[in-house]
């Protein structure tokens, strides 16, 4: 599974925002959200909207370090809880966001916190952070939720590079993952190719795209293997299977759960 262009990032952040806008219009802001214990509806779509204007900001202006919330223009969400007013808000930082996005290319050098120092990395990311977002309203509302098959598949991706960042960056949680013998297969049913085996060595742990036998394998629909991965739901729910040491496995979610 190969990385989107960064034209589809740009229109994936339109296309999950929307539907994350239209489920706002018609929820109670109030409703808490369990993935996110310590957000309502209005709290976690308050955090999407300003990681969108914080985002584009570092892009339009073509930022070399780390800006401070009062240097993102209309980064606060409006006081309130009427829906729409916060529907549109979201809607209108996610349309700027993409317009620097795509105004700068993917190739444009701008800081970022991870890796990659190019504007790609955060069309990347809000792509990402706003699909799982709308997964964690979508649990909270209730309603279905659904991914395009390559953009669930690189949220699985992505999450890997992250975590393997913050391990040779010694983050405590992720420098526990580790273990000499032992591997972790990720097996999506419903996606050819969508497969990760993650290698756990004494210095720490590898990743690859691979079908081979592992101490334990999370295998099912791929929609559903994200959001477990993602830690949104348990990895027995949403037809998945687990196969093996479901020790291993509650290891690596336990400690891949910063961010």
């Amino acid at each position: 599974m190969t990385l989107l262009a960064h034209e589809r990032y740009c229109d994936e952040i339109l296309s999950q925002t929307g539907l994350l806008g239209e489920l706002v219009e018609s929820a109670d802001l109030t409703r808490r959200v369990p993935t996110c214990p310590d957000w309502n509806l209005r709290e976690l779509v308050a955090h999407v909207g300003g990681a969108h204007r914080w985002a584009g900001e570092i892009v339009r202006s073509r930022a070399a370090g780390e800006l401070a919330d009062d240097q993102v223009p209309g980064v606060h969400a409006p006081a309130g809880d009427d829906p729409a007013a916060l529907a549109a808000w979201l809607t209108e930082g996610a349309a700027a966001t993409v317009d620097a996005l795509r105004e700068a290319g993917p190739d444009t050098e701008v800081w970022t916190w991870a890796w990659e120092r190019r504007a790609a990395f955060w069309a990347r990311r809000m792509a990402h952070e706003t699909a799982v977002h709308r997964a964690d309203a979508a649990l909270a509302a209730g309603t279905a939720f659904e991914v395009a098959p390559g953009l669930a598949a690189d949220t699985i991706t992505e999450w890997l590079q992250i975590v393997a960042f913050a391990q040779r960056e010694g983050d405590p949680e992720a420098a526990e993952l580790r273990g000499g013998g032992r591997s972790l297969h990720l097996h999506a049913t419903d996606a050819p190719g969508a497969e990760w085996l993650i290698e756990f060595g004494d210095e720490g742990f590898t990743w690859r795209h691979a079908h081979a036998k592992a101490t334990v394998a999370l295998r099912g629909p791929l929609t559903e293997l994200m959001l477990a991965f993602n830690r949104r739901q348990k990895p027995d729910e949403g037809g998945l299977e687990v196969l093996g040491d479901r020790g291993l496995l509650d290891f690596w979610l336990e400690r891949s759960s910063f961010g």
